[in-house]
């Protein structure tokens, strides 16, 4: 079975109606202290006081009012025996080739790209080569480069597919841009040995990964980020797949978005570095709040 896990503070989305219609997938929503009446057939919906009371330790470690709500959704999917979890946006409007070529777990043949930075950036080796994607250390977006390799076999743990429309960039690169995006297809699927972002809209994650996958809180728009960075080191196998969304972005505040994604700009290339040496370094970065957080999680998914 596979499981649609995402949070929300809006009422039901077009895209969320139309992820709740699909009858191959079960849609989860974790709501939140600021979610408005919500009602979704076909959905399964965990209330505020459903999450405290069934997860009290984590729900409180995390907090409220905060995206990393989706936590509860995927560990509500683990729960429930999904083998695969899906990981969506309230705006990635599902487009007619969402939910098929699914690689999880399927042995694929696939190309490799080899890249001369520490840090595989997936948004460069497209089309759209002058972007880069959300997490992308700073230092490292000028000078990219990107060899093909022929294609061998792997049997993917994760995959991060793409979307049209407004890309998932950050606040630098938006404000510079203002991209509206058509990645072309040919592109994909792809891989690389490298340590590398995705994000936690339009991904699909193996269930192996889900006790070392966490949205870490307290780190502003680097949950996600820093999320991938870690399951990467860990050598789980990620490949990039076509986009299967339009986004249609929320309204946000592109200098909150690069006040919340701070935290990265300066300390993401020194934790990949460290990750690399070892993947428990990734508690030197994190608060301690969100260290504790991430005990918890892997408590609750043993």
């Amino acid at each position: 079975m596979i499981y649609i896990a995402t949070t929300t503070i809006n009422k039901p989305t077009k895209a969320l109606k139309l992820f709740s219609k699909n009858n191959k997938c079960k849609l989860i929503v974790a709501l939140d202290k600021k979610s408005k009446d919500f009602k979704l057939k076909n959905s399964i919906i965990l209330t505020t006081k459903y999450q405290e009371k069934k997860w009290p330790k984590l729900s409180k470690l995390v907090g409220w009012n905060c995206i990393q709500r989706r936590n509860f959704a995927i560990l509500e999917a683990y729960n429930r025996g999904a083998e695969i979890v899906a990981l969506i946006d309230d705006d990635n409007i599902p487009l007619n080739n969402w939910f098929k070529n699914i690689h999880v777990n399927k042995i694929l043949k696939c190309k490799e790209i080899i890249t001369n930075k520490r840090i595989f950036d997936p948004v460069g080796y497209t089309n759209h080569n002058n972007l880069w994607h959300r997490g992308m250390p700073l230092e490292l977006v000028n000078g990219r480069s990107y060899k093909t390799k022929k294609k061998t076999l792997i049997r993917p743990d994760i995959q991060a597919n793409f979307w049209n429309g407004d890309p998932d960039i950050d606040a630098v690169c938006r404000m510079l841009f203002k991209p509206e995006c058509k990645f072309k297809n040919n592109y994909f699927p792809f891989f690389s040995k490298k340590i590398s972002p995705f994000n936690s809209q339009n991904t699909l994650l193996s269930r192996k990964v889900i006790e070392d996958y966490f949205l870490f809180p307290h780190i502003g728009r680097m949950d996600d980020i820093w999320a991938s960075f870690y399951v990467t080191a860990k050598k789980y196998k990620v490949v990039y797949g076509e986009p299967t969304v339009y986004q249609q972005r929320n309204v946000h505040n592109l200098i909150k978005d690069f006040k919340d994604e701070y935290i990265g700009y300066t300390n993401s290339l020194n934790l990949v570095e460290s990750l690399y040496k070892n993947t428990e370094n990734i508690y030197k970065f994190l608060p301690k709040k969100s260290s504790l957080a991430f005990d918890e999680w892997k408590k609750l998914t043993k």
